[in-house]
């Protein structure tokens, strides 16, 4: 497959069509894929924000000193406050806060950002980036993924992921295939839009290079049964439950 970054693209305001700015760089072909960066997303959806809309409350601001105090510097109560409201629930309070989005993703400070952001003081995840991947499917006429970055448990380093997605499954279901050996495999469900997410990340990047939109071209699903299951239940989750109940070693 191909994957290419789309130049030219200019700073997203609030009210943007991205698709129309899309479309002005790039000749879309009926098999590509365009995947974009969550950022540009919120700010074309007026999801910035500033530290003044979340006036601390008791919680935010026991969070923030519990945080400031491991990290040896003092921590704004009002950030705290922002990922709160941002939250289905906090996982962990400290040494980081582990939040649930309201859509189901789970990451750090409920993915809020303070970086590239030249109006305002934080940036917001989209509020259901699938609805948004479902605008820009219908305008671009292609499949569409929307993506952050994240970390992982277990490794160092961030990669891409897919918070949201339209005109494709999120899952390639391999179950029912045969291996090499003639084996039927009976566990493998491939997350393709989460791979696609890293491999666009790759060219898109993370500093000021300004190519917030990829291409992924010349890639195929294939023959196989399709899954939108991305974001694990949680009566189906023996993770949650276990951080849930875990106490810092710091306490």
């Amino acid at each position: 497959m191909n994957v290419f970054a789309v130049e030219g693209l200019p700073e997203i305001r609030p009210g943007d069509d991205i698709a129309t700015l899309v479309e002005q760089q790039v000749d879309l072909r009926p098999d590509d894929i365009v995947c974009s960066a969550s950022t540009i997303v919120s700010k074309a959806e007026g999801r910035q924000a500033d530290l003044s809309e979340f006036p601390a409350g008791e919680q935010a601001r026991r969070i923030a000193r519990r945080i400031g105090d491991l990290a040896g510097e003092q921590k704004d109560p009002r950030f705290a406050q922002a990922v709160i409201e941002e939250s289905e629930e906090l996982l962990l309070e400290h040494p980081i806060m582990l939040a649930v989005t309201k859509f189901g993703h789970i990451t750090v400070n409920a993915g809020i950002d303070r970086s590239n952001i030249a109006d305002a003081d934080l940036l917001l995840l989209p509020e259901d980036p699938s609805a948004s991947a479902e605008r820009l499917h219908e305008e671009l006429g292609v499949p569409v993924v929307v993506t952050d970055t994240s970390g992982r448990p277990f490794r160092y380093g961030q990669r891409g992921v897919a918070l949201g997605w339209a005109g494709m499954p999120a899952a390639r279901d391999w179950r029912g295939e045969r291996d090499r050996e003639g084996r039927e495999m009976s566990a493998t469900v491939q997350a393709v839009v989460d791979e696609l997410a890293a491999a666009a990340n790759l060219v898109t990047g993370e500093g000021a290079g300004g190519t917030p939109v990829a291409v992924i071209r010349d890639w195929d699903f294939g023959d196989f049964d399709g899954s939108d299951n991305l974001f694990r239940d949680e009566d189906d989750d023996l993770i949650r439950p276990a951080i849930r109940e875990w106490s810092y070693a710091g306490d």
